[in-house]
């Protein structure tokens, strides 16, 4: 059996211990805020914060994992991150991204009041409706248009804030993904 060596300075010889969840973390959480910046000033502008305008700010979610992919490979030059490090900064970054933009919502919401929450669900409404009209090829059946009108009634603060996060994982793995595969070496 041998005997275990002690490493005076571990982080010379283990340079990238830690440095993916920091860079991962450090990214997410900016780009999670940044979308909830831009709600709040939705909000503030008389705007619906949580509407389609928020694609505005999610825009930030895969240019930050790519950056933070980035940002990790600079880090660790002259050695390569790897495919496991690389993916793995850029998926940290859009999932924390995403539950500091989905708990902001929420938060949001919670000061916002249920006044806020209605005009989402009337905007939503309406563009159900103009999406009926538009679109001649789908033709719902009457049954069918009742249900979708009463889900957009029933949306709930928690159903807008799942469907914030899965549209930031979504849109963030576009990037994340061939981004963490092109920047592996």
């Amino acid at each position: 059996m041998a005997a275990a060596t002690f490493d005076p300075n571990p982080t010379k010889t283990k340079p990238a211990t830690g440095l993916v969840t920091k860079i991962g973390l450090r990214f997410g959480v900016g780009a999670g805020l940044v979308c909830a910046i831009w709600m709040v000033a939705l909000q503030l502008t008389g705007n619906n914060g949580f509407g389609p305008k928020q694609i505005m700010a999610q825009l930030f979610v895969p240019l930050a994992a790519v950056t933070s992919e980035w940002v990790l490979r600079r880090r660790l030059k002259p050695e390569r991150p790897g495919l496991g490090r690389s993916l793995g900064v850029g998926l940290l970054t859009v999932l924390v991204a995403a539950l500091v933009s989905a708990s902001s919502l929420v938060g949001i919401a919670q000061v916002a009041g249920e006044k806020a929450i209605a005009v989402n669900r009337a905007e939503i409404l309406e563009i159900v409706h103009t999406q009926q009209r538009e679109n001649s090829k789908v033709k719902l059946s009457e049954q069918e248009l009742q249900q979708q009108l009463q889900k957009v009634e029933k949306i709930t603060v928690g159903d807008m804030a799942v469907s914030n996060f899965i549209q930031l994982v979504l849109l963030g793995l576009t990037l994340a993904l061939p981004g963490g595969i092109f920047l592996r070496e």
